[in-house]
């Protein structure tokens, strides 16, 4: 798919001040060219303005413009779309219209390349069902599809979807190859050739390699120097065979790995209590700068590894029927070490830590396999009234390695996890943090070892359908309906060590024998011999259907009004290691919207779209904070159980809400050679009733959203202004534009546990800066300049919500000014 027009940097919008330039110089030259923007929305190509969803789209000169690396630089330029970057911008996970990805559960928002879901992932961490590292190059767009897909694109996409086109080989001998060099010592090299083989075979290769020093400063001498870096590499093969005149056949190879320091929160406050007596030489560490952080962990990094394989044959069976084939087989591996909470404190000169996370050794934290088939038929009468299609989907996820692993040392002090080098954090020499309940004994009843051993498979089947049919030359209504059966199923093998005394480990099986669906208990000896004994398996099933129903009227060619209802569906799952709050079932949502797309020519030229929706969101799949004591505790010393009780983190049906707001975005061409784009979101959003599920023996549950109150990662107002000025120069001299795109967005509420001080999300401010100069003096070169946040704003994006068991809160800093320089070299045609 070609895309000829400058694509509308929808951002959001709310006060339009400080207009700032946005160089995008391709989509300019589009704009003056009068063309027109494809998208596949309705996975068949279609004008834009033509289809009846919100939709914002992106194309490769303008992600390059904003120096987009990654899925969590998306978010700042997408009316509706938040981000959750608590891991890191190479695990961020998407939120649209307030649709939130909680934890462990699948995405609300479906991440598709090339017409393939992410593959999945489910583990401790965020990882997995986005886009992958390295996924941001050579690509014909990126669409934002805002609002229930569940028709044509599956379960798991109540808040949306996001959809990565890349650019197909052609038959053209042509590439490019790209340099950048920046702050931070950012070096990245693109390198894209396009080879047509034959008439009838054309091959595209590309490779993206990019490294860049992290941004926060380790102060302390454990562990590297700084976090938050860049250092991946990509590469993507493909390959298009025309076997007869009506039948195509498209592969593509990818293949992407990232190794870095990971990303690391600060230490931003002692709320008391826990470990909180420790931290007050921490924070005075890291006051210097804002982006100091300090370091605990012996060796912390992140890896991420993904492979995938997609094979697309399509067929032209006759004028008005085409038969699509798409098949695809992905692997993703994340671990990743890391002080989940950012403290560095160490007693006795071992690390004393509120919960670390380090994967076991040979093993991976998350490791699944993803395949997926997808047979499609497209069709159209005769006299174009009805266009229509018709599927079936089958998707199958599997563990990698066997058991998935992690270790995570909780209030313990380690000289090694690995070999069980570890002693309570109260053990006889380290005074309490916090006075204890008079007659009890804190030593050695507050640390354990969590070992975290999983492993998950899925199963979704779907069928579906979707017509359009023109009632009359200006009036059509559409129908669609797909029915969805999921199967998701977890294993667990999970153990929990405690330490009498120092480097004396016990195993006990992390849920107790007696409060499952299995008799006894099992000594340490007999654990330690053989862990399956502790295994245990949970399975949740769900089949629902999702539709949509809607009607488009054109009064006029330039004008497109539209009414629809949709349902959408998120699968229920599960989390085997958490005792007590192990599966959930499916949640949905009603959506009922109106919208305009309006388009105009003339001196003043461009178009305006608006969107107006109201959700009905139940069965919402809630995070719940379980506070756990072991169960003699709470009989025989109650009053003990709030100060040894360890925080975990379940999921729930447990809520209902309402999601309302409006979406605008327009483009215009002021006087030839200067566009404005101008994108808005504004979104009211109120958690209705939360629901509490009962828990047992040993736990209590809580819920830490309000009642009343917004969601979380939904900013009242979003918007952005993006405008573009060429220069009037000759093709001699080349093509020179300048600009900046200016977004803003409201406080918002991120993770509701949090302290007090830091539960909301400050507003965030972003001016970025370009300048490019294409086709220099006439030769097949390119130059262009980029700087993002300018003015050097400085807020946190997230927290890590570890006041309830720890005694203190830390946060997720955002990313400070980066500027630099690209060089591009064009080759063949």
């Amino acid at each position: 798919m070609f895309l000829k027009l400058h694509t509308k940097s929808v951002l959001s919008g709310a006060s339009l001040i400080a207009v700032a330039l946005a160089a995008t110089p391709s989509a300019a030259l589009a704009q003056d060219d009068a063309g027109e923007i494809v998208v596949t929305a309705r996975r068949v190509e279609e004008r834009l303005q033509d289809v009846p969803i919100s939709i914002t789209v992106f194309n490769q000169q303008q992600l390059t413009n904003r120096n987009v690396v990654s899925a969590g630089d998306i978010a700042t330029y997408t009316p509706s779309l938040s981000s959750n970057g608590r891991w890191g911008s190479e695990s961020t996970s998407f939120a649209i219209r307030g649709f939130v990805q909680e934890g462990p559960t699948s995405p609300s928002v479906g991440t598709y390349f090339a017409e393939v879901v992410a593959p999945r992932a489910n583990g401790g961490t965020t990882a997995g069902n986005g886009a992958g590292i390295g996924s941001f190059f050579d690509l014909a767009n990126v669409q934002v599809l805002k609002g229930p897909q569940g028709t044509l694109f599956g379960r798991n996409t109540t808040g949306g979807a996001v959809l990565l086109t890349p650019q197909k080989p052609t038959s053209r001998l042509e590439g490019y190859i790209e340099g950048s060099y920046g702050n931070y010592d950012m070096q990245r090299v693109q390198g894209v050739v396009n080879i047509p083989v034959l008439d009838t075979l054309r091959i595209r290769l590309g490779v993206d390699r990019q490294t860049r020093k992290g941004y926060l400063n380790n102060v302390g001498t454990i562990g590297p120097k700084d976090f938050g870096d860049v250092d991946y590499v990509a590469a993507r093969f493909s390959i298009v065979a025309d076997l007869t005149p009506n039948l195509e056949n498209y592969t593509i190879l990818s293949y992407s790995n990232s190794d870095t320091n990971g990303a690391f929160p600060k230490v931003a406050l002692q709320t008391g209590g826990g470990l909180s007596s420790f931290l007050g030489s921490q924070i005075a560490a890291t006051q210097g700068d804002y982006y100091d952080v300090l370091n605990g962990h012996a060796n912390p990094f992140q890896r991420i590894e993904q492979f995938s394989f997609i094979n697309t044959t399509t067929w032209k069976a006759s004028d008005t029927i085409t038969i699509k084939n798409i098949a695809s087989y992905a692997e993703f591996r994340q671990a990743v070490a890391v002080n989940n909470n950012g403290d560095a404190i160490y007693v006795g000169g071992q690390p004393l830590t509120g919960v670390s996370l380090d994967p076991e050794p040979g093993k991976n934290n998350v490791s699944q396999s993803t395949f997926t088939e997808e047979l499609q038929l497209q069709g159209r009468s005769g006299d174009d009234r009805l266009n229509y299609q018709l599927g079936a989907y089958l998707e199958l996820s599997e563990p990698l390695e066997g058991f998935q692993s992690s270790r995570s040392a909780i209030f313990l002090r380690c000289a090694n996890v690995f070999t069980y080098q570890c002693n309570d954090f109260l053990g006889a020499s380290t005074p309490a943090p916090a006075p204890a309940p008079a007659g009890t004994t804190l030593e050695g009843r507050v640390g354990q070892m969590a070992l975290s051993r999983s492993k998950y498979s899925f199963r979704n089947l779907g069928l579906y359908a979707q017509g359009t049919y023109k009632l009359t030359d200006q009036l059509s209504i559409t129908g669609g309906i797909r029915y969805t059966s999921d199967v998701t199923r977890g294993v667990s093998e999970s153990l929990r060590v405690r330490f009498p005394s120092a480097n004396n480990p016990q195993f006990e099986c992390s849920q107790p024998g007696n409060l499952l669906d299995r008799p006894g208990t099992f000594s340490s000896a007999q654990i330690v011999a053989n862990p399956n004994l502790c295994q245990y398996t949970r399975r949740v099933t769900s089949a629902k259907p999702t539709w949509v129903v809607g009607l488009d009227f054109k009064p006029v060619d330039d004008v497109l009004l539209y009414a629809k209802y949709a349902r959408g569906y998120r699968q229920g799952s599960v989390n085997v290691s958490l005792y007590g709050l192990e599966s959930w079932g499916p949640e949905k949502v009603d959506t009922y919207e109106v919208g305009a797309k309006t388009s105009f020519d003339g001196f003043v030229k461009g178009n305006f779209n608006i969107a107006a929706f109201y959700n009905d969101f139940s069965n919402q799949q809630l995070q719940i904070q379980a506070t756990a004591c072991n169960a003699g505790d709470l009989v025989s010393n109650p009053a003990q159980c709030p100060f040894i009780a360890s925080q975990a983190q379940g999921i729930a049906n447990a809520g209902k809400s309402t999601i309302k707001g409006i979406e605008v975005d327009a483009s215009v061409r002021l006087f030839q050679g200067f566009n404005v784009d101008v994108g808005y979101a504004y979104l009211d959003t109120k958690l209705k009733t939360v629901s509490l599920p009962a828990v047992p023996l040993g736990f209590t549950s809580l819920s830490s959203a309000k009642v009343g109150g917004v969601l979380p990662l939904t900013p009242k107002n979003k918007y952005s202004v993006t405008a573009t000025y060429t220069l009037p120069l000759s093709s001699d001299i080349g093509r020179v534009s300048f600009g900046a795109t200016f977004t803003h967005q409201d406080s918002m509420l991120g993770q509701p546990g949090s302290a007090p001080s830091l539960i909301q999300l400050p507003p965030q401010n972003n001016l970025n800066l370009n300048a490019n100069w294409n086709s220099v003096a006439g030769s097949p070169v390119d130059i262009g300049l980029f700087a993002t946040n300018v003015t050097k704003e400085r807020f946190h994006v997230y927290t890590t919500d570890g006041i309830t068991s720890y005694g203190f809160d830390a946060m997720i800093l955002n990313q400070p000014q980066m500027y630099g320089v690209r060089l591009k070299y064009r080759f063949g045609n």
